[in-house]
């Protein structure tokens, strides 16, 4: 389920109570807050974080400190927020993954029950692109094409087991074809490897690879999203295969058993950060979309991705790197 639909309605109910703090929650932060980016310095996620922490210290009048865990498919970050003290001054940054690695890891050093949803933060879209002389200029010509052509398509991703090697897979059988992966350590080994005539395709983040099909080193195939992308015009999945969507997101998680009072408030204050039109506009640069939602929201996309992922994760027999 995409939230962007209830965003608005969301958005405001938020704003309606940014002026309530919930009890409990009034002497909250209690001093420095450190907020656990389970990802490398850089890059438009760690920009997000940056963004948003940079706001609430200003909101907070206290230190908002970002603190980078990464490593393991965010599981490095991810465990040092479960366990840390349940008092709200440690929470962190979450993806996709957070869904994912219960199903594609062997051992997990924590539960996603270890973890109190706080908010999603934004909508990452995902495209498919391909070298500017292959042999198809849409899905319905690249899926036509690889039927006629079976096991000739390779696409590439950032490595097996992330959002965009899970979305291809679910692509794949939706719309009853094939082509072989090609996992990559990173975004930068696919494009090079696509760009090189190496692979045929690669499935990546929107912000990724939108540089290169500007260029004109690559051919933008289709988007991922239930939408097209705002302030461009390249066709969706949907308009080929309907009811397809796969979406990247960000979110923020706390301890389990940090006061409900106190995850309010930090999902208050995040919304009211990220509704500022400045904030907006800058994400919006980055080629994400703002989705703020309460707790219980995020909870229950959580746990509709979880479902969703296990199924493919399970006939894929997709086992991480």
């Amino acid at each position: 389920m995409r939230w962007s639909a209830i965003a608005a309605p969301l958005l405001a109910g938020a704003l309606c109570l940014i002026g309530a703090v919930p009890a409990g929650a009034q002497e909250f932060p209690k001093g420095p807050v450190k907020i656990i980016i389970p990802f490398p310095p850089g890059g438009p996620t760690d920009t997000v974080g940056r963004l948003i922490g940079q706001k609430l210290q200003e909101a907070w009048g206290q230190p908002v400190l970002i603190d980078y865990k990464p490593g393991a498919g965010t599981v490095i970050g991810v465990d040092f927020v479960a366990k840390s003290p349940p008092d709200g001054q440690t929470f962190g940054m979450v993806n996709s993954s957070l869904a994912v690695n219960p199903y594609l890891r062997k051992t997990m050093p924590y539960q996603v029950k270890d973890l109190a949803m706080v908010t999603q933060l934004v909508i990452l879209q995902q495209a498919i692109v391909a070298r500017p002389d292959a042999p198809f200029n849409n899905l319905a010509e690249l899926i036509a094409y690889a039927k006629k052509n079976p096991g000739k398509l390779t696409y590439g991703t950032p490595g097996a087991g992330s959002t965009t090697h899970l979305g291809a897979e679910l692509l794949k059988r939706e719309a009853g074809f094939d082509m072989l992966h090609s996992p990559y350590k990173g975004s930068a080994a696919a494009h090079t490897e696509l760009m090189g005539g190496r692979i045929d395709i690669v499935v990546d983040p929107f912000l990724s690879v939108i540089p290169y099909v500007k260029a004109g080193r690559m051919k933008m195939i289709a988007t991922l999203g239930d939408k097209r992308v705002p302030g461009y015009d390249y066709p969706i999945a949907a308009e080929t295969v309907p009811g397809f969507a796969v979406e990247g997101l960000l979110g923020f998680v706390a301890p389990a058993g940090t006061p409900k009072p106190v995850v309010a408030k930090i999902q208050a204050d995040t919304a009211k950060v990220l509704a500022v039109p400045e904030t907006r506009q800058r994400i919006a640069d980055l080629g994400m979309e703002v989705v703020t939602t309460r707790p219980e929201q995020f909870e229950a996309l959580i746990q509709s991705e979880m479902k969703r992922w296990s199924r493919v994760i399970s006939e894929a027999k997709i086992e991480a790197e």
